[in-house]
């Protein structure tokens, strides 16, 4: 049991909050402002490519008639509340740019509380002059300066579409951020392992999602009742430039300060370790036998949340290929953006190729965390007994790098599989479209691996690599980048299916490019001390 050494009080339960605060903001001086400017840019760009779209009063005005009859596209990107281009834009970005925030939160508290108690490290702090709750307030306040930071760019940046209403989104925003940060508080006081809290918060951020989609599909306004049960819905009915609702935001601050107090509640009464959910033991041989079993083991879970996801969420796209087609139709600007992202082709393939380049691109974290998972086991100490048994480097590495990669093909399987069953037409060209993005998640995976095996130190920069991925692929094409800047990515060099003709070179030189940086990373994890 760890003893603290400060007297009770609620003053000395924060004792070193600024110091643990500064050490957290030091630690995320790369993840954090990766996931602002990701989420900054993909707001901020929207305004003036919504104007090339929907120039004129009778182009919006078709719009918004056209969403009120499209429940498929609803259930996507929310109703239309108004049609200037403030609306617009948090009509187009507004609840995704709050579930971004929500995951930039969720990994920020989990990191330093849940993540630094499993490695031992919150013990060896705990012991000197540092508060029961002070790593708890360190993390939540490291998630409120990530988010204040979102909120302020995004106001100042959209002040020109109206000040009132782009306070109202960067509020609104930051404030859904801030929900789910309280929500990961209170699941790593719950769980003992960081996966499982990451992986519990982001359940119930697929589950927001779901229901403000479900809600947004059954109504054109908002105001259905599954809308109003999930944050994200409170963020879409907070509705900036459209006569905001202020009020919304007191049920985002209750949520936060309900959810904190909680989260503290709970902190107080567990010792430094443990948890309220214990986790339940498992065999020592047998499934275990093998450096692969226990690779499995421990990423499993997350192997089976991602492929769910991935097939609902081919199954979603696929449903609303023909809604979107029928909206994009007579918009040569729209129609000119999916042709930047999925090729010139027909407009139905067209939409097909861009949704399996966006599932790409999402897949491209899942195999970045994934390899990750390397890198966490190694500086908790968790490898070191491992590997102090007849087990190598290169074998204990490749029972997690299979599943990294091997699952990134699963997930891009089941996404055209679900595709496929949404569209309801043919399921080879569809399944073949996914596939084809395989290479391009490899070589991001491959980047993942040679840093964490030549510069370990700096593997959280992987996840940099994939948030330009994500940002060249899905603003690049609506601010009409030069193809130059597209070709950065190593998207950029994949055929366009369905729709286009396919072109094994790029798919060949991606897979070699894959190989080459996997042994690179794997050579100097076999050559380097281990980090602890």
């Amino acid at each position: 049991m760890t003893t603290f050494a400060v007297r009770p009080g609620s003053s000395r339960r924060l004792a070193g909050t600024g110091t643990l605060l500064r050490f957290a903001l030091r630690r995320d001086r790369l993840m954090m402002p990766v996931w602002i400017a990701v989420n900054a840019l993909m707001v901020l760009s929207m305004p003036n490519t919504l104007e090339g779209l929907y120039g004129t009063p009778a182009e919006r005005a078709d719009l918004i008639r056209q969403m009120g009859t499209n429940s498929s596209l609803r259930a996507m990107v929310g109703p239309v509340f108004d049609d200037s281009l403030g609306a617009l834009t948090a009509w187009r970005v507004g609840v995704y740019a709050g579930a971004l925030a929500a995951v930039m939160s969720l990994l920020v508290v989990v990191r330093h509380t849940r993540d630094e108690e499993e490695s031992g490290r919150q013990e060896l702090v705990a012991s000197g002059m540092v508060g029961r709750r002070a790593s708890l307030t360190a993390a939540l306040l490291a998630a409120a300066v990530a988010n204040g930071v979102l909120a302020l760019l995004l106001t100042v940046g959209l002040a020109g579409q109206g000040a009132t209403g782009a306070l109202a989104l960067g509020l609104g925003i930051a404030g859904a951020g801030m929900v789910f940060a309280t929500t990961a508080a209170i699941v790593a006081q719950l769980t003992e392992s960081a996966r499982l809290a990451r992986g519990l918060t982001a359940a119930v951020l697929g589950a927001a999602f779901v229901l403000r989609a479900a809600g947004d599909s059954a109504t054109d306004d908002g105001s259905s009742a599954l809308t109003w049960v999930s944050p994200l819905g409170w963020l879409e009915n907070l509705r900036p430039y459209a006569d905001e609702r202020w009020w919304v935001l007191a049920l985002l601050a209750g949520a936060v300060l309900l959810q904190g107090a909680v989260a503290y509640g709970l902190a107080g009464r567990r010792d430094v370790g443990m948890s309220f959910l214990p986790t339940r033991p498992g065999p020592a041989s047998g499934r275990l036998g093998s450096a692969g079993a226990l690779a499995w083991r421990l990423q499993r879970g997350g192997v089976l949340g991602w492929s769910v996801g991935f097939l609902l969420a081919g199954v979603v796209y696929g449903g609303m290929t023909e809604g979107a087609a029928d909206l994009v139709g007579d918009n040569d600007g729209a129609r000119r953006i999916f042709e930047r992202m999925g090729g010139r082709s027909g407009l139905t393939d067209t939409f097909l190729a861009s949704m399996t380049g966006m599932l790409g691109l999402v897949a491209a974290l899942y195999i970045v965390a994934s390899v990750l998972r390397l890198h966490g086991e190694e500086t908790s100490g968790r490898a070191e007994p491992v590997l102090a048994n007849a087990v190598g480097r290169l074998r204990w590495a490749a029972g997690h790098l299979v599943i990294a990669f091997g699952g990134a093909a699963l997930l891009m399987l089941l996404a055209g599989l679900g595709l496929a069953a949404g569209y309801g037409k043919e399921t080879g060209p569809v399944l073949g479209a996914c596939l084809v993005q395989v290479p391009a998640i490899w070589v991001i995976g491959g980047v993942a691996v040679l840093l964490h095996g030549v510069l370990p130190r700096a593997a959280a920069a992987a996840w940099g690599v994939a948030g330009a991925a994500l940002l060249i692929g899905w603003v690049g094409p609506a601010l009409d980048v030069p193809q130059a800047v597209l070709d950065i990515s190593p998207f950029g060099h994949l055929p366009k299916l369905p729709g286009g003709s396919m072109e094994w070179g790029p798919v060949v030189v991606l897979t070699g490019l894959a190989v080459v940086l996997v042994a690179g990373g794997l050579a100097g994890l076999r050559r380097r001390d281990m980090t602890t």
